[in-house]
């Protein structure tokens, strides 16, 4: 028997391998630091956790309306809204099955086969990934080093764009490089999409995991609301990775369709896990802060122990979970030319597992510096300074 051929250009989360590689490492015996997957270690509150048992209690376990419950969709649009400067109304807000599916039912409502989509590389390899699934052309723009990080390299993105193009994907507070775009790119951006009629995903998934400053959404700027789909997830803020609860903010007929897909798809998102989303959004706050503060001291632990080891530079940065160092000189020191081999080599002789820049969208013509991901949102800040202790080690040990 034959299966599809569109499988043929399905990818994954590629993260998901490391961390297959490192389970069976520790099968072995051995010792891991789990650096590789950018899963919450924090408990969701217990407001969050007593209202979804409540609302399990009161029946709320059946079938519920494909675009959210009204009370969650209302709860969202002013919440997502008045951080946003956006008067969204409820009919705008779709509920999913976590963010994730935004990507997918995003580029299902604007791209037919054959049209042309950009997205971030390094970047989320779910973009990559579902764009050519669905038939269409990916076309990856990439970032350039800066003293604070990375910024879009904007003249390639240009010049990526023809009349096929329909859409952009715009990760601000990027994974896995966590790039944050100046107000002057942002604006770059949204004047590229104006000027060639483009439809605009932007992925907000990290847009309040951020340790200073404030984020602002694309959707915001003059002219773009009407093109741009909002990824808003519980995931990452309320420490609700397994509960899978996010939303996609639309314009109206975009909204419809997300909805119409909700139905065809999965019918509904859970309907108690709605009512958790609820609690998250207006119950108590400072289990938010309080992760943040840890989240804080984690990164601070990471970047100092990187910055230290020889070959090794990272910017330290304002937003999401994730450190990219540029690791290239520290593998010319072992004599590894491969990222794969340096990860490997790394896991065996330290414990330390990390995914690659490999890892995150196919390297592109001319890159000639090798980097590195590093999730700490998963690991205690003594775990990361026992581990990335012994990595520094090893790479000194020549």
């Amino acid at each position: 028997m034959k299966t599809a051929q569109r499988l043929h250009d399905l990818g994954t989360e590629t993260a998901f391998r490391v961390a297959q590689a490192a389970a069976d490492w520790r099968a072995q015996g051995n010792r891991v630091y789990p650096f590789h997957l950018g899963d919450l270690d924090f408990p969701m509150a217990p407001h969050i956790v007593e209202a979804m048992d409540r609302a399990i209690k009161d029946g709320k376990t059946g079938y519920c309306p494909g675009p959210g419950i009204p009370e969650l969709r209302a709860a969202l649009a002013e919440d997502i809204g008045s951080r946003r400067g956006l008067d969204l109304d409820p009919a705008e807000v779709v509920v999913t099955t976590g963010g994730k599916p935004v990507i997918t039912k995003f580029l299902q409502a604007v791209m037919d086969p054959g049209a042309s989509v950009l997205y971030p590389n390094p970047g989320f390899p779910i973009y990559e990934s579902q764009i050519e699934y669905l038939g269409g052309e990916a076309r990856p723009y990439r970032y350039v080093p800066t003293e604070d990080g990375f910024a879009i390299d904007l003249d390639h993105l240009r010049d990526s764009i023809d009349e096929s193009t329909v859409a952009i994907i715009y990760n601000d507070l990027q994974n896995p490089i966590s790039a944050e775009s100046t107000p002057g790119e942002r604006e770059a951006i949204a004047q590229i999409a104006k000027e060639h009629d483009l439809w605009v995903l932007s992925d907000e998934a990290y847009f309040e995991m951020r340790y200073g400053g404030r984020s602002e959404s694309i959707a915001a700027l003059p002219g773009m609301r009407e093109r741009t789909v909002i990824l808003y997830t519980f995931s990452k803020k309320f420490a609700m990775t397994g509960s899978r609860l996010g939303c996609a903010v639309a314009p109206r007929e975009v909204a419809e369709a997300i909805s119409t897909m909700n139905t065809n798809d999965e019918s509904c998102t859970t309907h108690y896990v709605q009512w958790a989303g609820i609690a998250a959004l207006q119950g108590p706050q400072e289990p938010v802060a309080e992760m943040l503060e840890v989240l804080r001291a984690r990164r601070d632990a990471a970047c100092a122990i990187i910055n230290s080891i020889p070959g090794m530079e990272v910017a330290v940065p304002e937003s999401t979970f994730y450190i990219f160092p540029d690791v290239t000189e520290a593998m010319a020191a072992k004599g590894i030319d491969s990222l794969a081999e340096f990860s490997t080599e790394a896991l065996h002789a330290t414990g330390v597992s990390f995914c690659t820049r490999e890892h995150f969208g196919r390297p592109q013509p001319g890159e000639d510096r090798k980097y590195i991901r590093l999730a700490y949102s998963g690991i205690s800040e003594d775990d990361i300074v026992e581990g990335l202790t012994k990595l520094k080690d090893w790479v000194e040990a020549g």
